[in-house]
């Protein structure tokens, strides 16, 4: 594992992720030398339709959608801004395993 310090180069809450159909969090992490996305979003209920044959159920994406919202929340308690859109360049520590980013956070110490 690896640790890498940086910031949130981008951020936005909307569409993106898988073929763009997928609704949530959409960030971009790294420091210049480096840079990686992340995204905390699930499907867009206006593009991806329940099915007989989908194996989740309208309750599951709500509880999907709610902790999406909920893991904003605590990105905007943590970063000390009331919006997305202030969460751009914030100080935030990453890490890795081997390239593949394993998780992230906001380096509250430092604010």
């Amino acid at each position: 594992m690896e640790k890498k310090l940086g910031k949130i180069e981008s951020v936005s809450f909307g569409l993106g992720g898988y073929q763009g159909a997928m609704i949530g969090l959409h960030v971009t992490l790294g420091n210049g030398g480096w840079g990686v996305g992340d995204s905390r979003a699930n499907w867009d209920s206006e593009q991806i339709k329940w099915a007989e044959n989908t194996q989740w159920s309208e309750e599951d994406r709500d509880g999907w959608y709610a902790e999406i919202v909920r893991y904003v929340s605590s990105l905007l308690k943590d970063a000390k801004v009331d919006s997305v859109e202030k969460l751009k360049g914030k100080p935030v520590e990453v890490t890795f395993d081997g390239n593949t980013l394993k998780s992230w956070r906001i380096l509250t110490e430092v604010l």
